[in-house]
């Protein structure tokens, strides 16, 4: 199988077949809790080697609550980014200096401060199923994705695979996410 180029260096790693993924040669564990190394050098190998699979879990958990509630989706995302512009336009520093440069002022108004508080207060809470309908629809790929590489057992395939795609981890997503959380494992 080989690998996909995408325009900025990254490689992503190839599909792997449902069987190999969830079916017949799938072996599922529980992990020993008492040791965190093992376990956790097992979720890395496996967030590495299933990637793509779990990229496409994800969007289709995710286009699943979608599709399922649709219109709270759309509002729960609205809410969600009008928080985010808020948040980023009122309370962010480098936004509060670029503010000042603009306007002149030494701090924002405070009476647009309040509103904007309070305008995302009534918000979140006259709206609060649907936030937290996109929160489920975000957060539960994730926990999906660390269940199943918690639980699933490498096989002499994954193994091999992972000693060979060794140089190129680093240019994959998952690689350079990982390594940027400081997840790398030692040896391969």
């Amino acid at each position: 199988m080989t690998s996909t180029q995408t325009g900025s260096g990254l490689q992503l790693a190839p599909l792997r077949s449902v069987n190999d993924f969830l079916l017949e040669s799938a072996r599922f564990q529980l992990p020993n809790f008492q040791d965190f190394e093992k376990w956790g050098n097992r979720v890395v190998k496996n967030l590495l080697y299933y990637q793509t699979n779990y990229l496409l879990m994800s969007a289709a958990v995710f286009l699943l609550v979608g599709l399922i509630h649709p219109y709270k989706v759309v509002l729960g995302m609205m809410v969600i980014m009008a928080l985010l512009y808020v948040f980023v336009k009122f309370f962010a520093a480098e936004a509060r200096r670029s503010i000042e440069a603009v306007s002149g002022q030494q701090q924002p108004n405070k009476w647009a401060v309040l509103g904007g508080v309070l305008g995302c207060c009534y918000l979140v809470l006259f709206m609060f199923d649907a936030v937290l309908i996109v929160m489920f629809a975000v957060l539960l790929p994730f926990s999906l994705t660390f269940v199943h590489a918690s639980l699933r057992l490498r096989n002499m395939k994954n193994k091999i695979t992972n000693a060979i795609e060794s140089v190129g981890v680093k240019q994959s997503p998952m690689g350079q996410f990982l390594e940027a959380m400081g997840l790398m494992p030692d040896a391969f």
